[in-house]
This record gives C-alpha cells, sequence and structure tokens, in this order.
C-alpha cells in the first residue's frame, strides 16, 4: 500500500514543473499554479478525513474509491493538450490524493500493537515507492532525457500514475478492515487543528510556527522548479539523480535523534534551514559539466534540509503539545506549512522564475540566489530569537519517532 501510495505521486510530481514548461508552454506563474494544487487539497484534507472517513466509511474502501475516481482524473490530465484543460482535472485530482495520505496512515496505524516501534518500517516503503518512480523515469523509460522532452514522453508520467492508481484502488479493498471509531466526533477546531492555537502563546512555539511557515517558501523552489532547471541545463538522467534526494532522507532520519541529543533542539532546527541556504547556492553555481557534482550535493542534502527541520519540528510540536492537543497540534503545523506557506511559496517562486525568464530559457543562478538568500534571513530570525529549551524533548520522545508525512 505505502509503496504504490507514493510511487503514484513520484511518478509525475518531480517532472510536472518539466512537462508544463516543455510541452505545454506554461509561464512560471502557470507551474506554481499547477503545484499549488498540493496545498488546497492539504486545506481541504482534514475535511474528508474527519467529515467523511472518521463518521461513515471504512478508511481502506473509501481509498479505495479515491484512488479509482483518482485515476480518471489523472487520465484526463494526460489527455489535457493545454494548461486550461490540464488545470482543472488536476485540482480535482489532488484535492481527493492529499487525504490518502492520512487514510494509509490511519490504516497502518489501527493493524499496530506499538505505532512508535513498526510504523517506520513500513513507511519507508512509501519513499523507496518515489525512488523506483524517479528511476524509472530516467534510467528505464528515458522520459527526462532531451530527445524524450522535446518528443512530449513526459506526458506519459500521468499515465503511468492513473494506471497505479487503478492498481492501489482495487487492492486496497483487500486491505484489513478498518472501520470508523465507534463515538467518534470532530469538530471544526479538531479538523483543522485550531484546538492547538493556545500553544501559540508560548513564546518559542510561535517562533517556530511562523519560521515552518517561511522556510516553506524555499522548500517550493525546490519542488516546483528543480527537475525544470535540471532539463533545461541538460543534466543527464535528472529525475533519476533526484532520487538521491529521497535516499539521503533514509539516512539522515537515522541520524536526528543523535544530533537532538547532542546539539538539542535548536541547533538541530538551525542546521536543516542552514542546508537550505547551501543547497540553493550550489544550485546557483553548479552546472551539468565539471561542476555536476555542486548539483548532486545539492540534490544529496536534501534529508537534511526536510529531516532535520520538518521531522525533527514534528517531534518538537509533539512534545511541546503533550497528550491533550498531540492530533491538534500536528494537524496545525500540517495546516500551516503544507497549506498556507507552500501555497505562499509556489506562488513567489513561479513569480520570481517569471522575472527571469528569456523565452524558455532562465537566469538560474539569480533565480536560485533568491531562495538562498530568504532561507538565510529565516535562520539568522529564528536563531536570534528561538531559545534553547533544556529537556523540552525526552529521549523517549525521541526514541519514537515522529509522525510519518
Amino acid at each position: 500500500m505505502m509503496f504504490i501510495e507514493f510511487f503514484i505521486w513520484g511518478s509525475w510530481f518531480v517532472t510536472m514543473g518539466s512537462f508544463l514548461a516543455n510541452n505545454l508552454g506554461a509561464s512560471g506563474a502557470q507551474i506554481g499554479l499547477a503545484y499549488s494544487t498540493q496545498s488546497w487539497g492539504a486545506i481541504v484534507a482534514p475535511f474528508i478525513i474527519g467529515l467523511i472517513a472518521d463518521k461513515y466509511f471504512n478508511a481502506e474502501r473509501l481509498l479505495g474509491i479515491i484512488h479509482l475516481v483518482g485515476a480518471v482524473l489523472m487520465y484526463l490530465a494526460y489527455r489535457a493538450e493545454d494548461f486550461a484543460a490540464f488545470y482543472p482535472w488536476l485540482l480535482g485530482y489532488m484535492i481527493l490524493y492529499m487525504p490518502t495520505l492520512a487514510l494509509v496512515n490511519s490504516i497502518s496505524f489501527r493493524q499496530m500493537d506499538d505505532p512508535s516501534r513498526h510504523f517506520g518500517k513500513i513507511r519507508v516503503w512509501g519513499t523507496v515507492g518515489w525512488i523506483i518512480a524517479g528511476l524509472a523515469i530516467s534510467f528505464v523509460f528515458g522520459w527526462d532525457s532531451e530527445e524524450g522532452i522535446a518528443a512530449g514522453m513526459l506526458r506519459q508520467t500521468f499515465l503511468m500514475a492513473a494506471i497505479a492508481s487503478v492498481l492501489l484502488g482495487l487492492f486496497s479493498f483487500t486491505l484489513p478492515a478498518t472501520p470508523p471509531k465507534a463515538g467518534k466526533e470532530s469538530g471544526l477546531k479538531e479538523l483543522l487543528g485550531l484546538e492547538a492555537l493556545s500553544l501559540l502563546k508560548d513564546r518559542n512555539f510561535l517562533t517556530f510556527f511562523v519560521a515552518s511557515i517561511l522556510i516553506c517558501i524555499p522548500l517550493a523552489f525546490y519542488y516546483q522548479h528543480a527537475n525544470q532547471f535540471m532539463t533545461e541545463i541538460r543534466l543527464p538522467n535528472a529525475t533519476g539523480k533526484q532520487t538521491i534526494g529521497q535516499m539521503s532522507e533514509v539516512l539522515f532520519m537515522l541520524a536526528i535523534p543523535y544530533f537532538l541529543l547532542r546539539v538539542g533542539m535548536k541547533g538541530t532546527l538551525l542546521i536543516g534551514m542552514a542546508a537550505w541556504a547551501v543547497r540553493y547556492v550550489m544550485f546557483a553555481f553548479g552546472n551539468a559539466g565539471e561542476l555536476q557534482f555542486m548539483l548532486i550535493v545539492g540534490i544529496a542534502l536534501h534529508g537534511v534540509c526536510y529531516d532535520f527541520f520538518f521531522v525533527s519540528g514534528q517531534i518538537y510540536t509533539d512534545a511541546k503539545a503533550g497528550e491533550r492537543y498531540k492530533s491538534a497540534a500536528q494537524g496545525l503545523i500540517t495546516l500551516a506549512t503544507y497549506g498556507v506557506g507552500m501555497l505562499i511559496g509556489f506562488f513567489i517562486a513561479g513569480r520570481i522564475t517569471d522575472m527571469y525568464a528569456d523565452g524558455a530559457l532562465h537566469d538560474w543562478r539569480t533565480i536560485w540566489l533568491y531562495p538562498a538568500a530568504f532561507a538565510a534571513v529565516v535562520f539568522v530570525l529564528f536563531a536570534l530569537t528561538f531559545r534553547e529549551e533544556r529537556n523540552a524533548v525526552s529521549r523517549e520522545t525521541v526514541a519514537a519517532g515522529a509522525p510519518g508525512r
């Protein structure tokens, strides 16, 4: 289940910017609009899960229905000939897909006696699925090669996602029964994590909360334009090489407990933010020739960028919330980052990319220096305003790990 769930997402999300720019003639603003469908899906997701799955339907059946409907929408996006026709199908698809991330977690948790011990071993197969999708695009099919892009082969990624959606949709009906929990009621505050707003009275948590939103702006540049940048400068097998980022994510996940216990929560979060600035400097000055190693290092830093800030941040949120607000606090952070933060980030990234476009080509060095500078500013502000909290995260909390993405 986890493998196919993230194979579907990884099969089209990484290369969509390249496809839209090269095959549908989309502008940076339009590409930003396409990627922002993820944010709208994240904003709508709590309502679908809280108002439907938690009350009326078995999670595995709803997962199956959503993926079968999603397969149709992805196929219609595959058939679209221009951005105006493509965007509505994608928006509908992502409003349905984003809730499935919570559904697969829910199905997994309900079958485990000790999720803190067992969930990571299941969730890692989602990352493997994303990696396999990227490797297939580059090294098996060659859809992201110069010839493949010219021939419009990146369109096939949406067909691949549609086929995988059918497979997961059918497979979902064979999963263990996961009925709604008896007597579970969720109001609007619980659905959006608004119960946890009281945590913002804590100055440190407020600082972390604002930084989480702001750091999503540099993150949006990577998701939205990294593949477009690498294919435009003709980096061979760009999509396959980008899977190095997911591989490093798995490795650095293992390093989080060591850093949290050795350098503390503030130090770990700062390392994550600094990695964003370094990554974009690497992108700005690297190239597809003798300086290709700078691009590879920038990709490999994804593990530090994501894990040390976002995963460590989930652990910090879990520790600060306490038993009463654990779920609400995680919902609030998810809404703030993948919803509001990424929505702002995709908008800004698209506008800045358009500012430095010359026809189909871009001044990528200047473009990448924007998120590098922004990440550096967030780093400095966070360093000055966030106070280290001794014993904020216990050894038990670190050992348990963070909730899955």
